[in-house]
């Protein structure tokens, strides 16, 4: 079987993540949830060659160097997740894909969804969202200790 590989971006902004509600498109991964921005590696691309293509295509970011945080694997996919400090005001980006972005505090997430101020309804999280969001819980428990 042919591993699907994809690179995301936890994206930073004074302790709060930018996410993307994800249009609500039959046969995209995780329709109408909200989820990290990027996307599937090309053939021969690098992950964070294709993080930074992702980024460009979604919504016209280009960042600085992304920390690679975690690599995911699970039957048929593997998620390379980055983080990388977002210092373009919300306003200068341009939303090329999806429905909304926002920023949000991890804490917030917690319920396992969050509000769209454009739709004006709360939508779930996408599965990598939650997967990252357990990864940061994680760490953020340890580090107390």
């Amino acid at each position: 079987m042919t591993q699907v590989q994809v690179a995301l971006a936890v994206l930073e902004h004074n302790g709060s993540w930018l996410l993307q509600l994800r249009d609500d498109i039959a046969g995209i991964v995780a329709p109408g949830c909200w989820g990290l921005f990027g996307g599937h590696l090309e053939p021969g691309e690098g992950p964070e060659e294709a993080l930074r293509r992702e980024l460009w295509e979604e919504i016209r970011l280009e960042i600085g160097t992304p920390d690679l945080w975690y690599v995911s694997s699970q039957p048929g996919k593997i998620r390379h997740v980055f983080r990388a400090r977002l210092e373009t005001p919300l306003r200068a980006l341009e939303l090329m894909e999806g429905q909304d972005l926002a920023l949000f505090c991890p804490n917030a997430l917690l319920s396992g969804g969050a509000y769209s101020p454009k739709l004006k309804q709360t939508r779930p999280l996408a599965e990598s969202t939650r997967e990252a969001l357990s990864r940061y819980q994680t760490e953020e428990s340890s580090s107390m200790r």
